[in-house]
């Protein structure tokens, strides 16, 4: 088997949290000291700190200590990206199953279908 799918096996697993997720969002806007993106974030400090642990192991971010804190950041952009990929296939499933309840409430009420592209 090919090591990389062990390695993005566990980057995933690491990111199948959605309070890492949400860490991976802020940091995508630029680096941040622990402190303030507990406060930003609304998290306990210990616990975030667990989270960026995990994700420091995975290979997701990255640390640097300044003085008394410690400013992470993403070890590379992309991982947003990858993650707005995933986002993209939820919402446009989500849009199905809403589009196919939505038919199936309009069929038991007797509303005729609406013609998919028309315009309006």
């Amino acid at each position: 088997m090919d090591p990389i799918y062990e390695m993005q096996a566990e980057v995933l697993k690491t990111l199948a949290n959605p309070r890492r997720l949400e860490i991976i969002h802020r940091l995508a806007e630029g680096p941040c000291e622990v402190g303030r993106l507990a406060v930003e974030l609304g998290i306990a400090q210990p616990n975030l700190s667990q989270h960026l642990a995990l994700m420091r192991t995975a290979g997701v971010v990255e640390g640097e200590r300044i003085g008394r804190e410690v400013r992470y950041r993403l070890t590379d952009p992309a991982i947003v990206a990858a993650c707005g990929l995933m986002r993209g296939v939820l919402e446009r499933r989500l849009q199905r199953l809403a589009d196919l309840y939505q038919l199936e409430t309009d069929e038991r009420v007797g509303l005729p279908a609406v013609a998919q592209g028309a315009g309006g």
